[in-house]
């Protein structure tokens, strides 16, 4: 079976964070996506609201960058959930356990509401929304991934690259 959902769209309001018992970070908030159609000649709109859940790192990074308004991308896993409310009736809903989001938001927004450091992008540009790439995070996995350089770039040789001293709870993703 296949269980993957690709969203685009904008924050509805700011992250939850909450630590599990073992210390775990998760974080909840909804998305809004739309789509625009034409019918017999009237153009429409129909907006989708999703809620969404991160965890673990992503769950940090979401809360410390993303804010309600924020454009995002995200990929991840379709979850049922099901509960009994306070009135004893069984609810259910569906949302999305991300696995991989993309902040979107342009250089204009991130200075208007955003909170986004410059950072290094993958073609070794220093600027973050300088670079015109959007920020990214990705679930950790098992699998070493080797840095991508541009067709004309070389790797950088280990006497020209200065070495620095970085805590890694200074590093957002």
């Amino acid at each position: 079976m296949y269980n993957k959902v690709i969203l685009v769209g904008n924050l509805t309001r700011d992250i939850e964070l909450r630590y599990s018992q073992g210390g775990m970070a998760i974080a909840n908030t909804a998305i809004a996506t739309s789509r625009k159609f034409t019918v017999n000649g009237e153009k429409k709109e129909e907006v989708c609201f999703v809620d969404i859940t991160f965890f673990a790192r992503s769950a940090e990074i979401a809360n410390q960058y993303l804010r309600k308004g924020s454009k995002i991308l995200v990929e991840g896993r379709l979850n049922f959930d099901q509960w009994v409310d306070q009135n004893g009736q069984k609810r259910s809903k569906h949302s999305v356990v991300v696995e991989t989001m993309q902040m979107l938001d342009s250089k204009g927004d991130a200075q208007n509401g955003g909170n986004y450091p410059a950072q290094q992008s993958q073609t070794g540009q220093q600027g973050g929304y300088a670079s015109q790439q959007p920020q990214s995070y990705q679930q950790p996995t098992n699998t070493q991934q080797q840095p991508s350089y541009g067709q004309n770039k070389q790797m950088p040789n280990s006497n020209s690259v200065p070495e620095i001293d970085i805590d890694e709870d200074e590093i957002p993703f």
